[in-house]
C-alpha cells in the first residue's frame, strides 16, 4: 500500500456520546444516544426541543475561557497524549493550530447585548475579551505553539475546512505539526436561532428517515494531530491514518439551503478524489453530514446515490452527537478514522423507514467493512460544501 498525504498521529473527542474517543465509540457501537432537554440553556418555549449536551461536565479551570475553549482543550489534551506530544516535545517543532467554530468567541457578546437591551450600562469586558477567547488562540497560547494559528468560521463545515487548511500548511512547509479540528458549545443564540428557522425537532433526530422532523443541536470538540510524514517518522510515532484529499465548493444557491442538484457537494467530492489520486470505487464508506433536516438529507442522499452507483456503506454519526456545528467536521473525522482502524461502522440511530426522496439507505446496525479510503461530507449555510478523504493504515 502506498501511503499518501499527511499523517494523523493522535485524536481527541468530547461530545454527547462520550468524553473520549473510546467512550464515544462505545456509545456508537452500542446505539446509545443521550438526547434530552437542555440543562444549560434557559428559554421559555411552548414545546421542548431536546439537545445533545456533552457527556461529562468540563471543569472551569480558567474563568477567562469560554466553554468552547475548554471543550477544545479537553479534546486537544487527549489527542496530544496519544501522539506523544508533551510540553518538551512541542517546543522542538513548529506547531500550528487550526480550529473551526460557528459561534466561538462571539458568545461573550450575549451578556453585553442583553444588558444593552435592558437599558443598562453594560461592561465592555466581554467585547474586550473577544479575541482572547478565540479557541484557536487560546490553545496556541496555552501550549506556546510557534506555528501559524487560524480560526475557520464556515458555519457547519468549519471543522472539516480547518483540517483541510491544516493539510495545506503541512504540504507547503508552513509548519511541522498541526492541531486541527473544531469546537462549539451549546448556547441560547444557536438554540433559539435554529428553532426560529423551523428546522429543530421536538424528538430525537432521524437522519435520512422518511419521518424525520429536523435536527437537534449538540456540543463538543473533535481534534486530530496532523504531521508531515518525515516529522512523524523522526518522532517514531504510530500513524493512525493519512489525510489524502480535501476540497470545498460554494454553490451560491441560498443562504441556508444546499443546491437541490447537489452541485457544490458533487464538485467537492470529485475534487477531493482528484487530489487523493483515487477513484470513486476506492471509497469504502462515507460518514455523511446527515443532519436530519428535509433539504439537507434529500440533497446529500441523492448526491451520494448518483455518484456511487453501487450501494456504499453510509452512516450519519450526528444521530449520536446532534449537530455540533463548527465541531461537527472534527468529531466526524475522528469517528471516521476510528472506523477505518476498526473496519467497522455503527448504525445510524433513529433510521427506520427508507425515504425515496433521499435515495439512500444508511446503516441500520453495526457492520464490518473492508475499506482503505473513506469520505467525510460537510454541508454548511452559505452554500458551502466540503469533502475530506482519509486513508487507513493497516496494523
Amino acid at each position: 500500500m502506498i501511503q499518501k498525504g499527511v499523517n494523523v498521529t493522535g485524536m481527541g473527542c468530547i461530545c454527547a456520546a462520550g468524553d473520549s474517543v473510546k467512550s464515544a465509540m462505545n456509545s456508537l457501537y452500542s446505539s446509545v444516544r443521550n438526547c434530552a432537554a437542555p440543562k444549560r440553556i434557559q428559554a421559555k418555549l411552548e414545546v421542548e426541543y431536546p439537545v445533545f449536551e456533552a457527556a461529562s461536565e468540563i471543569p472551569v479551570t480558567d474563568p477567562s475561557a469560554t466553554r468552547t475553549s475548554l471543550l477544545a482543550l479537553h479534546a486537544v489534551s487527549e489527542a496530544l497524549e496519544q501522539s506523544g506530544l508533551d510540553e518538551r516535545e512541542l517546543k522542538k517543532w513548529r506547531v500550528g493550530v487550526c480550529l473551526g467554530t460557528t459561534v466561538g468567541c462571539t458568545l461573550n457578546n450575549e451578556p453585553f447585548y442583553r444588558d444593552y437591551k435592558a437599558g443598562k450600562n453594560p461592561n465592555v469586558s466581554a467585547i474586550d475579551r473577544y479575541l482572547g477567547n478565540n479557541a484557536a488562540l487560546y490553545i496556541a497560547d496555552k501550549l506556546k505553539c510557534k506555528g501559524p494559528t487560524a480560526t475557520i468560521a464556515n458555519a457547519c463545515s468549519s471543522g472539516t475546512d480547518a483540517i483541510g487548511l491544516a493539510k495545506s500548511w503541512l504540504e507547503n512547509n508552513l509548519c511541522d505539526i498541526v492541531i486541527a479540528g473544531g469546537a462549539d458549545e451549546l448556547s441560547r443564540i444557536t438554540y433559539l436561532g435554529f428553532i426560529s428557522l423551523l428546522i429543530s425537532s421536538t424528538e430525537a433526530c432521524r437522519p435520512f428517515d422518511k419521518n424525520r422532523k429536523g435536527l437537534n443541536l449538540g456540543e463538543g470538540a473533535g481534534i486530530v494531530i496532523m504531521e508531515k510524514s518525515d516529522v512523524s517518522k523522526a518522532r517514531g510515532v504510530k500513524t493512525l491514518a493519512n489525510v489524502v484529499g480535501y476540497a470545498t465548493f460554494a454553490d451560491a444557491y441560498h443562504p441556508t439551503a444546499p443546491h437541490p442538484e447537489g452541485i457544490g457537494l458533487t464538485r467537492a467530492i470529485n475534487q477531493a478524489l482528484l487530489q487523493a489520486g483515487i477513484s470513486l470505487e476506492q471509497i469504502g464508506f462515507i460518514n455523511a453530514h446527515g443532519t436530519s433536516t428535509q433539504n439537507n438529507d434529500e440533497v446529500e442522499g441523492r448526491t451520494i446515490a448518483k455518484l456511487f452507483s453501487d450501494i456504499i456503506p453510509t452512516v450519519s454519526t450526528k444521530s449520536y452527537t446532534g449537530h455540533t456545528l463548527g465541531a461537527a467536521g472534527g468529531i466526524e473525522a475522528v469517528f471516521l478514522i476510528q472506523g477505518l482502524l476498526d473496519q467497522k461502522l455503527p448504525a445510524t440511530s433513529g433510521f427506520e423507514e427508507f425515504d425515496p426522496a433521499c435515495e439512500l439507505n444508511p446503516t441500520t446496525s453495526n457492520i464490518n467493512v473492508s475499506a482503505e479510503f473513506a469520505l467525510s461530507n460537510s454541508l454548511a449555510f452559505g452554500g458551502n460544501n466540503s469533502a475530506l478523504i482519509f486513508q487507513g493504515v493497516p496494523e
